[in-house]
């Protein structure tokens, strides 16, 4: 498939993941859906799917283990400039052990620590939003799937009339 096709899919698939997570961020008010990280996410989940670091269990695990040490870190110990800097180390090092690296994660422990995020935000919006995200890309995954499939199939079909 060409580039300009695959482009205007990531950029539907980008669109209807925070779009969706967008809406239930404002319908919501109690919880939060939506956050910064996930923009980068989507660059990475519906521009480059088959990177290793585009797959499910880097978005969801990369997501979860750096939000979870930035709770620890505003929860247990603190917020100065070096925990900030220790936390952030300390995330880049569990992703990279854990073999769930996903860069836009990295940006988690300064988010939650700089916001002084709670225990809650592991699961909206970092869980729901980091499956979501995921669930739409395999969506989107499987569209252009069904979408390359039509397309041969119809190259082929004109081809035969053709002959």
């Amino acid at each position: 498939m060409n580039n300009m096709v695959m482009s205007i899919f990531a950029g539907l698939g980008a669109f209807l993941a925070i779009g969706l997570l967008s809406f239930l961020d404002s319908t919501m008010n109690e919880v939060a859906w939506l956050m910064a990280p996930f923009g980068a996410t989507a660059v990475l989940v519906f521009g480059l799917p088959g990177s290793p670091l585009a797959q499910p269990k880097n978005v969801i695990c990369g997501h979860l283990i750096t939000a979870f040490i930035g709770v620890f870190f505003t929860q247990c110990i603190g917020v100065t400039p070096v925990t900030l800097a220790l936390a952030t180390g300390i995330a880049v090092s569990a992703m990279l052990m854990t073999k769930t690296t996903h860069p836009p994660a990295g940006a988690n422990p300064l988010l939650i620590m700089l916001s002084g995020q709670s225990w809650g935000f592991l699961i909206t919006p970092v869980l729901s939003g980091a499956v979501l995200i995921v669930l739409v890309g395999k969506g989107m995954q499987m569209c252009v799937a069904k979408w390359e499939k039509v397309r041969v199939l119809t190259k082929r079909s004109t081809e035969i009339r053709n002959a």
